[in-house]
């Protein structure tokens, strides 16, 4: 049995390392790549909407209509959702805002020129927290999810940890490529990005020692739909806009009908 708790526990560690993994890929540009940066931004856009209404509100869905019936479940999925939406608005609302009159440009470029240089690294470097939290949260009950299944069946727990390790590798960049662009600072945005997937080991080892007796359909699928709620919001609130700010015609769409199909796909993976 213990052979069996460290093989799962080693299984999330892996997934979750994962994220690790997509911010050393968004390094490979220089800052002044807006052309990569309107992509990336809304890639990361693409990655959280698609895995948010396809399968975190879907889980949620399902998680509460099986504990509560199918009508009231379904009421208290969308009270997560939009409470998880209300949530994010309020947290965003007392956070200072800089209003930026200018128009956009690089990062250097707005150093050089001395013109409110920390305007665009500050809501750049907001929004890659808002995201490594958000997935974080998203994380922690996969950590959960892949670390019974490998308890249950060791094979199962493998195709799950892999899946789940393919499509948090466009969750990394999507950590790391506001927060390097914020910041120049790849250690920073890794750092940041790699943080945020070690939340899969860590709900593992929540599960075992402490939340087992206590989890239930009802608080998992309020969680799951907040957590879809605070990753819409962040989508279209932060990194769909700022993508559309770089945008040279048509790259911050491109990236993120590509960020949906990478997601579609790695889920894809987790069919059994």
């Amino acid at each position: 049995m213990e052979g069996n708790i460290i093989f799962a526990l080693g299984l999330t560690l892996f997934a979750g390392l994962a994220t690790g993994v997509g911010s050393l890929l968004a390094f490979f540009t220089s800052r002044t790549n807006t052309k990569f940066l309107s992509v990336a931004l809304g890639f990361s856009a693409g990655v959280m909407i698609y895995v948010s209404l396809v399968e975190i509100f879907v889980k949620a869905k399902d998680s509460l209509t099986a504990a509560l019936g199918a009508t009231q479940g379904y009421w208290m999925t969308l009270v997560g959702f939009f409470g998880g939406i209300l949530l994010i608005a309020l947290i965003d609302r007392f956070i200072p805002k800089a209003n930026n009159p200018h128009e956009v440009r690089t990062v250097e470029d707005v150093n050089a020129v001395q013109i409110k240089p920390q305007i665009d690294e500050e809501r750049l470097m907001k929004m890659g927290i808002f995201t490594a939290l958000a997935i974080a949260i998203h994380n922690f009950p996969e950590g959960i999810a892949t670390f019974m299944a490998a308890l249950q069946d060791p094979n199962v727990g493998v195709a799950i940890a892999i899946a789940v390790a393919i499509h948090n590798i466009p969750e990394g960049i999507a950590v790391a490529v506001p927060i390097y662009f914020a910041t120049g600072n790849r250690r920073k945005a890794f750092n940041l990005s790699f943080l945020s997937g070690l939340a899969e080991p860590v709900g593992a080892l929540v599960a075992f020692f402490i939340l087992m007796p206590f989890l239930n359909d009802v608080m998992f699928g309020i969680i799951f739909a907040g957590v879809a709620g605070i990753m819409v919001f962040i989508s279209l609130d932060e990194l769909l806009p700022a993508a559309k700010k770089y945008d040279e015609t048509h790259l911050s769409i491109y990236g993120l009908v590509a960020g949906m199909a990478v997601m579609a796909i790695s889920l894809v993976l987790l069919v059994p």
